[in-house]
């Protein structure tokens, strides 16, 4: 007899879910696809409503990045099929969406033109894909050796700067087609100085287009940001210039779009081309390491879930392998897709495979309709996006929060907007490090002392500190390396040199990870001149780890066995046993 029955099954993240089945029939999702889709019944039908809701807003939206990308525009819509299902089978997070990405698509640009390669040129579409796959390949070696943690070295504070600048680069680079002048080369100096000089030239008709597109966006965002914006402004633009015979005035449209799925394209697989687009991939690791593990647990967070990050990058590398042979360019995970499901209320990959659907009727049935697409219109859906990128809000956040991260990031912003997306992303990286080294060089050290109730407190490092007479417990605040041994030394001999005599010093190494070479010979000297002072010296709270590296430098062995306590409270106690 036939009955339906309920199955529970727990994937990999540990999370039950429940499935109906018929019978005897009990359907298992294969180990290597994602548990994206949630296939009970209540769960089908807004996953569906919030795909359609992606197609509406991301199809004008991947439009104007295959702009910024330098690509033919067709090649937006072919990174919303291929790509987004594969990631959808492959990758492990139910929220986040990949997709063509602004800030991907700039350093594509920027990479490319370098090369002196004619955008949306067949080479430079072949190039495209080349640096699609070679992203992928990276992607799948990042998971390999695991490298998931690359994408720490871009701290928030930094990802803020950087799209900051990428908004501003993006939005400069879109005004002289939104005001009908000619591309403009160059950074966004360079641009700058251009559209000033040329700015007589503009086209009225085509202002008039670009200035109506960010009227319709901008009111219909203050009335909901649920209304698709961007594509009642392309449709209307559209239907506008279609009935007005605009292009006749002037007004420079699109063109015919191909129609038709993507047909398989064969990257450039030459040496010369590899070399060539293999900087531009190594940046955008990064980049998209960063982005997609930054959204990918921030929404992740937001809903109780597990995010699994390696998942993720096998997600990624296989989303940007269909990219390169479909035409299409590099993909990452988009924050502003991932919200745009999340807030239609989207809870699984459906939500992507129903706007990939979408996508496809889209390029099968309605191609020849966007051939009448205004550019002006879509340098302004562009130029908006280019200006969303700019968090105004984050930027003056850190500055209220912390003055030097803020530096860092506006550092970072500003070589984005004059050097370029490329460089941009390695002086990111350089100030994420400089940031964490400035820390670690200066860390927060204290001396502990007992409360009156008999518990630690910290005091700061300063002259005469002291945990008893005649005792130093003194926490340093960072591992101990090459950069901060000579400040650990001045702080010990601030605090015995100065003060009350000091007759035992306790390095209490609780906050200590790792200790090298330089200062564990820093550490012995420190001994020495503690030894010549009269002063003992102890530690207490070592890890493992740490034990093992002094145990090799030999510190242990100069302060003995009797010389190393398990607590900093061990210590205290042995001092008053030693002073009575």
């Amino acid at each position: 007899m036939c009955q339906a029955a309920a199955t529970r099954w727990v994937d990999h993240h540990g999370t039950a879910a429940e499935v109906a089945v018929a019978g005897t029939t009990r359907w298992r999702r294969p180990g290597w696809l994602a548990p994206a889709v949630d296939l009970r019944r209540g769960g089908l039908l807004p996953d569906v409503l919030a795909g359609l809701t992606l197609a509406a807003l991301a199809i004008p939206e991947v439009l104007g990045y295959a702009r910024i990308a330098g690509m033919p525009v067709e090649s937006g819509l072919y990174t919303m099929v291929l790509p987004m299902i594969v990631f959808a089978l492959l990758g492990a997070s139910r929220r986040l969406v990949v997709g063509a990405d602004s800030a991907t698509a700039a350093m594509l640009a920027a990479g490319l033109g370098a090369l002196a390669v004619p955008a949306a040129s067949p080479e430079y579409v072949r190039l495209a894909g080349t640096t699609a796959l070679v992203v992928g390949v990276l992607l799948i070696v990042a998971r390999v050796v695991r490298l998931g943690a690359l994408a720490n070295f871009l701290s928030r504070t930094v990802l803020v700067g950087f799209l900051t600048g990428v908004g501003v680069q993006v939005a400069i680079g879109q005004l002289p087609e939104a005001l009908g002048l000619q591309p403009v080369p160059g950074q966004v100096p360079e641009k700058v100085v251009g559209i000033v000089e040329h700015l007589g030239d503009a086209t009225p008709v085509a202002v008039a287009t670009a200035a109506g597109v960010v009227v319709i966006v901008l009111v219909a965002r203050r009335i909901s940001r649920r209304i698709p914006a961007a594509l009642v402004a392309v449709v209307a633009a559209i239907v506008v210039t279609a009935v007005a015979g605009l292009d006749r005035l002037g007004l420079l449209v699109l063109g015919a779009v191909p129609a038709g799925l993507p047909e398989p394209a064969l990257p450039s697989l030459a040496l010369d081309d590899l070399r060539a687009v293999l900087p531009i991939a190594l940046s955008m690791l990064v980049v998209i390491l960063a982005q997609s593990a930054a959204t990918s647990r921030a929404y992740a967070a937001r809903h109780g879930e597990t995010p699994d990050t390696d998942r993720d990058v096998v997600g990624l590398a296989g989303a940007n392998v269909a990219a390169a042979f479909t035409g299409a360019f590099v993909v990452n995970g988009s924050p502003t897709k991932t919200q745009m499901v999340d807030g239609a209320g989207g809870r699984s990959q459906l939500a992507h495979l129903t706007a990939a659907a979408v996508t496809v009727v889209v390029i099968l049935l309605l191609t020849p309709f966007l051939s009448m697409l205004p550019l002006a219109a879509l340098a302004a859906v562009v130029l908006l996006i280019g200006v969303e990128l700019v968090d105004v809000a984050g930027m003056r956040r850190i500055w209220t929060l912390r003055r030097g991260e803020f530096v860092v990031a506006l550092l970072t912003a500003v070589a984005v907007v004059v050097l370029g997306v490329e460089t941009g992303i390695v002086v990111a990286v350089a100030a994420s490090i400089a940031d964490h080294l400035r820390h670690s060089y200066a860390p927060r050290s204290s001396v502990l002392v007992k409360s009156p109730e008999g518990h630690w407190r910290s005091l700061p490092v300063a002259a005469g500190a002291r945990t008893v007479d005649g005792l130093v417990v003194h926490r340093f605040g960072s591992g101990l390396y090459f950069a901060n041994a000579s400040r650990f030394a001045e702080d010990v001999r601030l605090l015995t040199a100065t003060g009350p005599p000091v007759r035992w010093y306790c390095l209490d190494a609780a906050a200590i990870g790792d200790v090298d070479y330089s200062a564990g010979t820093v550490l012995l000297a420190v001994d020495d001149a503690l030894r010549a002072a009269g002063v003992r010296m102890v530690v207490s709270n070592l890890v493992d780890p740490v034990r093992g590296q002094l145990d090799r430098y030999g510190v242990t062995a100069r302060i003995g066995e009797t010389g190393c306590f398990d607590t900093s409270g061990e210590v205290l106690e042995a001092f008053q046993r030693d002073t009575a």
